[in-house]
């Protein structure tokens, strides 16, 4: 018999919250497949091949290691394929949302805890097997530990954001928190499909304790 899980259920807390208020999370060790990368003068996401190479690399390993866990003889599994998650900063190390020209990225996507390296490693071999993508040369699968984080949901356009993180940091620093690590946004709208207002996007950052 295959058991289903759903980590989006799971753990709600972490990829549902609440858009109402800003809160403060602690993020577990969670493995990822993740690739590197940065923008161009004069690209935007949609128009960075090196971008659209790591989202079709993300989303072709996912779910090739979701029909390899569902179809094993032992102890077969199914499972929702996480989001779309997204790091971001520039050379500083912070996030300045009007530097877009230099914006560097980790893209990622989270994997149940009983996908192994093996495995990930098998589901890379059949993907290089299928087509060439350079971004499979930068595909990597490892555990990140997010910890401490502010969060909330934004709902609209990208370009809105400021507004949301603004909101964030001023909860952090009212509430004794400073702001350390990378911006994270994890993606729980789809722009091909959805009207700019309808997105819905988790906004996260790491804080310690002032």
């Amino acid at each position: 018999m295959i058991r289903r899980i759903d980590l989006k259920k799971e753990l709600k807390h972490l990829y549902a919250p609440s858009a109402k208020k800003v809160e403060i999370v602690s993020v577990p060790k969670f493995s990822f497949a993740m690739v590197d990368g940065q923008m161009k003068p004069g690209e935007t996401p949609e128009k960075s091949p090196a971008f659209q190479e790591a989202l079709t690399a993300l989303y072709g390993i996912s779910f090739t290691l979701k029909f390899m866990s569902k179809l094993r003889e032992r102890n077969p599994i199914d499972y929702t394929v996480m989001a779309l998650e997204g790091l971001w900063w520039v050379d500083s190390g912070e996030f300045d949302f009007d530097a877009a020209k230099t914006w560097k990225w980790t893209l990622m996507m989270m994997q149940p805890d009983h996908i192994t390296e093996e495995m990930y490693q098998e589901a890379l071999q059949q993907l290089r097997k299928k087509k060439g993508n350079p971004a499979l040369s930068r595909l990597r699968f490892e555990a990140f530990r997010e910890g401490l984080c502010v969060q909330t949901l934004h709902i609209g356009p990208y370009s809105a954001e400021p507004q949301t993180i603004e909101r964030m940091r001023s909860f952090a620093q009212e509430n004794g928190y400073t702001y350390c690590g990378r911006h994270h946004e994890i993606y729980l709208g789809d722009p091909r499909r959805a009207k700019p207002e309808k997105l819905r996007t988790v906004l996260r950052h790491p804080v310690e304790k002032r």
